[in-house]
C-alpha cells in the first residue's frame, strides 16, 4: 500500500476530524414554529378533552341535584329549583327497565335544559299524559341509552304525583331534521323521544335525528305496582 494513498475511511466514506459548521438559530430538527404548532394543537386537545369532561360531569351532577328536588316535589306538590339559577324544573321521571336507566325530564329544550337534562318541547304534553310529548335530550349524555332501545321496549314516566304510566316502543325511525314531521293530536297517549344521530359521532349536530315513538299501554299506577312490574320484566 502506497504511502500517499487517500484515507477512504471504509464503507462510510472518508473520515474527519473537522468541527462541524454552526447552524445558527435551528436548535430543533422540528424547527420552532414546528414545535409552537405541536404545543398548540397539544393544548387544543387538552381544552377538548376538559370540555368532554365538564360535560359529562355537569349531566351527572344536574340529575342528581333533580333527584332531589324530584323528592321533595312528590312531598309537597311543586318542584323547588334544583339549584339556586336553575329556570327550569323537572315534570316528570323517564324509567327504561331493560337498559335500566332513569332520566329526570325538565320543562323545555333549549341548550341550557339540556345540559342537565332531557327536555319537553315547548306545546307538547306532559309525560305522562293525554297527546304526544316530545322529549329531546344529547346523544352523548342522557340520550346514549337509546342506541340499545328497540322495537317492543317497555318504557315508563312517572308523573308528579307518583303514578307510573307504561309505555311500549312501537317504532324508530331516522329523519332529517328539516322534514322531521311529529303529530300533536294522537288517539293514543304517546311519547317521542329525539336525539341527534349517529350515535358515537365526534363532531356534535348534525342534520339527522334518531326518534323513538312508545304508545301507552295501561291505565296510571301506584309506583309500588310499577316496581314490581320492572323486576318482572327484568327476570
Amino acid at each position: 500500500m502506497k504511502a500517499n494513498a487517500p484515507e477512504r475511511g471504509g464503507p462510510f466514506g472518508p473520515m474527519t476530524h473537522e468541527r462541524p459548521m454552526h447552524r445558527g438559530a435551528e436548535s430543533s430538527p422540528l424547527g420552532g414554529w414546528r414545535v409552537a404548532l405541536s404545543f398548540a394543537l397539544g393544548a387544543a386537545a387538552i381544552v377538548a378533552i376538559g370540555g368532554a369532561v365538564a360535560i359529562l360531569a355537569k349531566a351527572h351532577v344536574g340529575q342528581a341535584l333533580l333527584e332531589v328536588s324530584w323528592k321533595r316535589a312528590q312531598l309537597g306538590g311543586t318542584a323547588p329549583p334544583p339549584w339556586p339559577w336553575a329556570d327550569t324544573r323537572a315534570v316528570a321521571k323517564l324509567l327504561a327497565p331493560r337498559q335500566q336507566v332513569e332520566r329526570l325530564v325538565l320543562a323545555g329544550a333549549n341548550g341550557r335544559t339540556l345540559a342537565w337534562g332531557p327536555g319537553v318541547a315547548d306545546g307538547t304534553a306532559r309525560p305522562g299524559e293525554h297527546g304526544n310529548a316530545v322529549v329531546t335530550a344529547h346523544r352523548d349524555t342522557h340520550f346514549d341509552f337509546l342506541a340499545d332501545v328497540a322495537i317492543g321496549d317497555p318504557l315508563l314516566v312517572e308523573r308528579l304525583d307518583g303514578l307510573r304510566v307504561p309505555y311500549r316502543v312501537v317504532a324508530t325511525r331516522i329523519a332529517e331534521a328539516s322534514s322531521l314531521r311529529i303529530p300533536r293530536d294522537v288517539d293514543v297517549p304517546t311519547l317521542t323521544l329525539v336525539t341527534c344521530w349517529p350515535f358515537g359521532a365526534v363532531n356534535p349536530g348534525g342534520t339527522l335525528r334518531y326518534v323513538v315513538v312508545a304508545e301507552a299501554t295501561g291505565k296510571p299506577a301506584g309506583a309500588t305496582r310499577a316496581v314490581g312490574s320492572i323486576r318482572e320484566r327484568m327476570l
